[in-house]
Formats: structure tokens, C-alpha cells, sequence
């Protein structure tokens, strides 16, 4: 397999996986694949963040608010690997409850990696919501 194959299988897996967690209520899964090293930053939808503590506290902020997740997929536009540095944008549809209300939404979404220790470890994330 090459890089760019390893890669899209941990997106289509790991990743995926814990972006469903946390929109079940479960931020542990997400903040297991962001990076410790800094620069780390957010441009999310609902609030932004840059570095350790920020992230933190987004995270967990998140995860009390989602619940109910009845699908999530990511419909993945584009990406690439190059050495240790990838990238992946698309839309993320979702169905789940947000502080207790049903939605359905879609967000932009494009999210910066980095290779550490052998492993991919998002490093930034930019999302926004699509107008209706």
C-alpha cells in the first residue's frame, strides 16, 4: 500500500470513528487523534480555538452538546500526502441531537494532518456550515 492508501484507510476508519463518537457524546476518541504538539488550531462552525487548553475545552464543550447521532458520513472531495503531511476536505452530513434538538446538518470541512511517532494527528481543523 502507499502512503496516500495507508492514509485514506485511517481516515475511512479511525477517523471516522471518532468523529461519530463525539457526535454521540464521547470527545475522548477525537482529542486521541489531535496532536499534542503545537501549532494546534480550530475555525469550527460553532466556536474556534488554538493550542492545548483551548482545544480542551472545545472538545468537551462539544461533546455535551451532541447527542443521538443517527448518521454521520464524509464525503470526502479531496486529499493528498505529501511526506508527513496530509490533508482532507469535504462535506460532513449529520444527523444528531445539538443540546437536546434533532438536526440534520452539513459542514464544510478541511482538516490539516501530521506524521508523528508513525502516526496521523490532526494538527487543524476548519469547518462552516453549508447554507441550506
Amino acid at each position: 500500500m502507499t502512503d496516500r492508501d495507508d492514509f485514506l484507510a485511517w481516515v475511512k476508519t479511525t477517523l471516522y470513528d471518532a468523529e461519530f463518537a463525539l457526535h454521540n457524546g464521547d470527545a475522548a476518541p477525537r482529542r486521541a487523534l489531535w496532536s499534542r504538539a503545537e501549532p494546534v488550531s480550530v475555525l469550527g462552525a460553532w466556536r474556534n480555538a488554538r493550542g492545548q487548553a483551548e482545544l480542551d475545552e472545545l472538545f468537551t464543550h462539544l461533546a455535551k452538546s451532541f447527542s443521538h447521532c443517527t448518521s454521520y458520513t464524509f464525503e470526502l472531495l479531496a486529499f493528498d500526502v505529501v511526506g508527513d503531511l496530509a490533508y482532507t476536505a469535504g462535506f460532513e452530513h449529520t444527523t444528531a441531537s445539538v443540546d437536546g434538538e434533532p438536526r440534520s446538518y452539513t459542514l464544510r470541512a478541511t482538516q490539516v494532518y501530521r506524521r508523528e511517532d508513525g502516526e496521523w494527528r490532526v494538527a487543524h481543523r476548519h469547518g462552516d456550515r453549508v447554507a441550506p
